[in-house]
């Protein structure tokens, strides 16, 4: 296999010499060809010598092939590699339309995914998606929606690590993907049919054999004259009878054989992590699984990409004639078998261990394009601190970072604030770094420590007309999920935007109270965003309960935001002035 080139400098020359290269190639093979059959012709017209340089030129002629088509490889990673930039410009630039944003795995009923901006426009998943297949999406999308574990995020933290290290075979296994992976959904999944075992009879062992000797045997005889051609048109008729018995097992194996490109695919992603070293538990053990019987994943793969060339094209121009003559099919069906019987085991989950490498390759990657060189910090007591932490989809330059420490002391934060002067911002910042840390990553904060805690959160809460579901009652059913999971003993880290908005004052105030008191009861802690300035009341009797705000400045017709977390609860409101400046006149 040809060594290719990922390196992205001088992209645009590299390009253009590279396709000059393969229109080279391709007239060079037209000519070789057209001396070919001038060769041929000159063989059967004039003398048999001129055969002996007819057969160089068809060395010539498929040596040609082999480079064109390895020029056209390279072409495919170059525009691969330009295509990786573009989106690590957007990404660094936060402009992230055009990119995969993951919908379908939004969940409303999830404990927090909803809420933070996980998938959708301007999602986490835009910025840390580099998956190149549907199940590698897949395996993203359910790592960022796991549940929190100390033990497995401390691992994909050294996993990930080790990763950022390795910017050249992220960028490769990227490219690699793009370039070659062509999903196919009318294609049959192949993982059960490499693993089940194909049933070669005595009968076809013998077919094999008799085939090409009776085939050779006949033709010699027929083109000296020896037999009546006859004798050859029956054996072919014999050829398609007795072909009969393996047709329905190579057509089964033609239908679940990937294509070439997507074989080319999985063979060199699969040789990149064989060359690779890895050190942490969790990448050895997956590369491990590219090493089985002794032989690299990536060579019993190229094995099958040879006999599938055979298998997929038997019904090829330049294939049957063949067939019919020697009865090829037998000796390809025992190839396979022998393949399957060696390799089926090693290759049933490959696709599975590839797309678990997509993961690992988005996650390293997206410390490598955009991350942050925050640390984080696993510890035991109940708590979330984060030291001049910032949301990782703001534009860094633009983002303004707080501090915050919340656990058993404060244990409830009740949140106020001006209108847009940032609170709701301020609640997803820590909880998308808490699932950034989750994930093994470094979190956008100088120091994020978090102990052994679940994220629970309860922000957009809207109508459902399918299932007359108001947003009110959408967020009770929130709350008593929240409160149903407290009293079963859980650790939850919980934020509550804007509780109880859907009723009226008294109702929301009284209501609001109630379940704080619930909460202390519990191991539970969090922040409650508020409008109602009466709740900072409770800091004075509650020690557990701690005041913060955000604030607004107005002047003349403006309003002005510092977005800066402030202890103590908000002394001003602006809702009246950006109601006069939408055009209410009071």
């Amino acid at each position: 296999m040809n060594e290719l080139d990922f390196n992205s400098e001088n992209l645009e020359q590299k390009l253009k010499d590279i396709r000059g290269k393969a229109v080279r190639l391709s007239s060079f093979r037209l000519a070789a060809f057209l001396a070919f059959g001038v060769l041929v012709i000159l063989g059967i017209a004039e003398h048999p010598v001129w055969l002996i340089p007819a057969l160089a030129t068809i060395w010539l002629f498929i040596s040609l092939i082999q480079k064109f088509n390895a020029a056209k490889d390279q072409e495919a990673i170059y525009l691969a590699v330009g295509l990786l930039e573009a989106r690590k410009q957007s990404r660094q630039n936060r402009t992230l339309g055009g990119l995969d944003e993951g919908t379908e795995f939004a969940e409303k009923s999830h404990p927090f995914s909803g809420d933070l901006d996980l998938f959708g426009s301007h999602s986490l998943f835009q910025l840390l998606n580099h998956a190149t297949s549907h199940g590698g999406r897949v395996k993203l999308a359910n790592l960022l929606k796991s549940e929190f574990s100390v033990l497995q995020a401390q691992k994909r933290q050294a996993a990930v690590s080790e990763l950022r290290e390795k910017p050249t075979f992220l960028q490769a296994m990227e490219a690699v993907g793009l370039a070659f992976s062509k999903e196919n959904p009318l294609q049959k999944p192949w993982s059960k049919w490499v693993a089940e075992p194909e049933r070669v009879t005595f009968l076809h062992q013998i077919l094999a054999g008799i085939g090409p000797v009776g085939g050779a045997t006949l033709l010699v005889l027929a083109g000296l004259g020896v037999i009546p051609q006859a004798l050859l048109g029956i054996w072919i008729i014999m050829g398609v009878l007795v072909l009969s018995l393996v047709f329905r097992t190579l057509k089964r194996a033609a239908d679940h054989i990937p294509s070439s490109s997507e074989m080319k695919s999985m063979s060199i992603r699969s040789q990149k992590i064989e060359k690779e070293t890895f050190h942490t538990e969790i990448l050895g053990t997956l590369q491990s699984r590219f090493f089985r019987n002794g032989t690299p994943v990536s060579l019993q793969i190229q094995h099958l990409d040879r006999l599938g060339l055979w298998v997929q094209n038997r019904l090829n121009l330049l294939y049957l004639p063949i067939n019919l003559l020697f009865w090829t099919d037998f000796l390809l069906v025992l190839q396979l078998a022998h393949w399957k019987k060696k390799s089926g085991d090693s290759l049933q989950h490959l696709s599975e261990n590839l797309e678990e490498f997509e993961v690992w390759v988005s996650l390293g990657s997206f410390e490598v394009e955009v991350g942050y060189p925050g640390e984080v910090k696993w510890v035991e007591e109940k708590v979330v601190a984060g030291e001049n932490v910032s949301h990782p989809l703001i534009l860094p330059a633009a983002s303004i970072p707080n501090s915050l420490v919340i656990g058993d002391h404060p244990q409830v934060i009740l949140l106020t604030g001006a209108n847009m002067s940032g609170k709701t911002t301020f609640m997803r910042t820590l909880g998308i770094n808490a699932v950034l840390v989750n994930l093994g990553l470094r979190p956008f904060a100088d120091q994020f420590k978090i102990g052994a805690v679940q994220l629970y959160t309860s922000m957009r809460n809207s109508d459902n007309l399918g299932e007359s579901v108001s947003s009110f009652y959408a967020e009770l059913n929130r709350i008593r999920t929240l409160i149903t999971r407290l009293e079963s003993g859980e650790a939850i880290f919980f934020l509550l935007d804007e509780i109880l908005k859907g009723t009226n004052t008294q109702d929301r105030i009284s209501g609001s109270r109630a379940l704080i008191a619930q909460i202390l009861q519990t191991k539970g802690f969090g922040i409650i965003s508020t409008h109602d300035i009466e709740l900072a009341e409770l800091e004075q009797t509650v020690e557990k309960i701690h005041n913060f705000s955000f604030h607004s400045e107005i002047q003349d017709q403006t309003i002005r935001f510092d977005y800066k977390l402030k202890k103590g609860p908000c002394p001003s409101f602006n809702a009246h002035k950006l109601m006069e400046l939408m055009g209410i006149k009071f």
